[in-house]
């Protein structure tokens, strides 16, 4: 009797292994990092996802989606990964994240005649702030937002918080604006820029650099075949792939730690 116990627990985890070969990925609307292209989810984190899942051997699916809804379905099990992702605390609850993938940061951009160079916060004080949100950014500037209120010498900011980061900054970029800044990545900001030709909005300066990640549903994600993608990933990351691919999109590549590197490549 035990025998054939242990014979069915091999076989089940034999069978476990067998059935894992499919990654669902869900993503946003966020250019130039995710979008859809002739209903194909397109950008340079979809290109490196499917070019390690070629090499491992398994199907990669997207969608592109509203962004509570996708971190929604990835909570509840109904998609494996989320991407692109920055880590906070709340994140780190549910999801199990890959190694760096790309470097970015969160600034404010202004309108041209208006510009104030940004280095600290009193720059902003009782600026009228467009972000999008519910997001990373919306939570960030809600941290920025509570601390100028506990400082008695400056006025704190007001948060406009939208659903579009584009009709944020077209609004920043017309001369009936009724918002005096908008917080938002830097890289995102100025691919929308160039691509609908705002002329009046410039990148006022830096408030916080992050990293970028894949991030996975930490119940729910198998973790033999989440080892073997993250391996193939930093393979990527060594051969240069993932600098050329980034490069061509015009995004600075992440630095992985040489720990996580010897993790992954043992």
């Amino acid at each position: 009797m035990i025998r054939k116990w242990v014979l069915f627990m091999v076989l089940l985890s034999w069978a476990s292994d067998l059935t894992a070969t499919e990654l669902r990925f869900n993503t946003r609307d966020f250019y130039p990092f995710s979008y859809q292209v002739n209903q194909r989810v397109s950008g340079p984190v979809a290109d490196i996802i499917r070019e390690v899942c070629k090499r491992i051997d398994i199907t990669c699916s997207f969608k592109l989606m509203d962004w509570t809804l996708a971190q929604k379905e990835v909570q509840e099990g109904k998609a494996d990964g989320l991407f692109v992702v920055g880590w906070n605390r709340q994140r780190a609850d549910w999801l199990l994240f890959s190694p760096q993938i790309l470097k970015t940061e969160y600034g404010f951009f202004m309108a041209a005649g208006n510009i104030v160079q940004f280095k600290e916060n009193r720059d902003i004080a009782g600026f009228r702030v467009g972000v999008y949100g519910p997001s990373n950014t919306s939570r960030l500037l809600n941290e920025i937002h509570d601390k100028m209120s506990r400082d008695q010498t400056i006025k704190p900011i007001e948060i406009d918080l939208r659903p579009d980061e584009v009709e944020l900054l077209k609004d920043l970029n017309s001369s009936n604006r009724t918002i005096t800044a908008v917080y938002s990545n830097k890289d995102v900001g100025n691919a929308i820029k160039k691509k609908l030709g705002l002329i009046n909005v410039l990148y006022a300066g830096t408030q916080k650099k992050l990293d970028y990640f894949i991030g996975f549903n930490k119940k729910t994600i198998d973790k033999k075949l989440l080892f073997r993608f993250n391996s193939e990933f930093i393979k990527l990351y060594k051969s240069g792939y993932v600098k050329k691919t980034l490069d061509f999109y015009d995004i600075e590549q992440g630095v992985i730690e040489p720990h996580i590197i010897n993790y992954y490549s043992q």
